[in-house]
């Protein structure tokens, strides 16, 4: 797809992948519901195949190539979720996965990627190194590229995780998603324009990768000022189709602290129940952040993913 989604090119999205992904619940609290001062609806896409929202968006482009490119192999960079969506769309297809991975990227989705038959080539952690060595894998292999983000295939998948909660959960005020690439806020923001036009979409953002906030306020895609957060699946920069449909359709973005991260994940551990990822907590960080911006409204939060190291949790 070379063009921002429509309603119906989601809707076949959502149709498509339908049979290789999981309809994940939406869970309340009424003691979190009393502690923020709104009604908050939480998409449950810790539940989701791989453990993340993901599996959507990789599984969506990989369906949505053709045969021929198909049967090449898939390949990718990614630190996490993304590697596993990739690896486990090319088991669906009966194909292989390249996935090129940082050195620093958590062990759990390092073996996550090898129990899907992924196929790991690990770089240096930065941008750079991850696509000269896409690039290389592509030379040596002839496999197609998969965007983790920037690839309107991508967010149409990533989209569908919206039209399930809408479809669910009616008469929403505010739909909330955290931000890093770009390719889950986009989707959300599109599938919320498209199916309840009034309702206004709201990013969470972690101060230590500030990059959306300046690229949502200039227009162009911004490095963040330092990047050191704990959450490690939003670390990368906007691409340039992310921040279009961003910048069209997202109200705002909030920063939020890691102290603020960890004591909204840790809320949602005790209250709900679940076990959720450091980046997954964002979007809930900023609402109890800015209360009073969301009180007594209706607030659906896409909860991102639930791999956690658990060797290394915050708390």
């Amino acid at each position: 797809m070379n063009h921002i989604p429509t309603l119906s090119e989601i809707q076949e999205a959502h149709e498509r992948i339908k049979p290789f992904i999981h309809h994940t619940p939406v869970l309340t609290s009424a003691s979190i519901n009393q502690l923020a001062g709104c009604e908050i609806y939480f998409k449950c896409e810790n539940f989701q195949k791989i453990g993340a929202f993901k599996a959507r968006g990789g599984m969506n482009a990989v369906l949505s190539l053709s045969p021929e490119e198909q049967e090449k192999g898939i390949t990718t960079h990614s630190s996490g979720n993304h590697a596993q969506a990739i690896a486990l769309a090319a088991i669906a297809v009966g194909t292989k996965a390249y996935i090129v991975m940082p050195s620093n990227a958590p062990n759990i989705k390092k073996n996550g990627v090898k129990a899907l038959n992924g196929e790991i080539i690990e770089c240096e952690p930065t941008l750079e190194a991850r696509e000269s060595t896409v690039q290389q894998v592509i030379e040596r292999t002839g496999a197609t590229f998969v965007h983790p983000f920037n690839n309107y295939d991508v967010i149409a998948g990533q989209a569908t995780a919206t039209v399930e909660l809408i479809g669910e959960v009616t008469h929403l005020d505010v739909i909330m998603a955290p931000v890093g690439g770009g390719g889950l806020l986009s989707g959300t923001a599109l599938a919320t324009h498209y199916l309840l036009p009034n309702a206004e979409v709201i990013a969470g953002e972690p101060e230590g990768a500030a990059d959306a906030v300046l690229s949502f306020q200039t227009g162009k895609v911004e490095k963040a000022p330092y990047i050191k957060t704990i959450a490690d699946g939003l670390m990368t920069t906007l691409g340039d189709k992310t921040l279009e449909i961003i910048r069209k359709y997202v109200k705002d973005i909030i920063i939020v602290s890691d102290e603020e991260i960890i004591a909204a994940m840790k809320l949602i551990w005790e209250r709900l129940k679940i076990v959720i990822e450091p980046s997954c907590a964002v979007p809930f960080a900023a609402l109890l952040k800015e209360k009073e911006r969301f009180k007594g409204k209706r607030v659906g939060i896409i909860l991102t993913g639930g791999n956690v190291d658990l060797g290394k949790l915050p708390f």
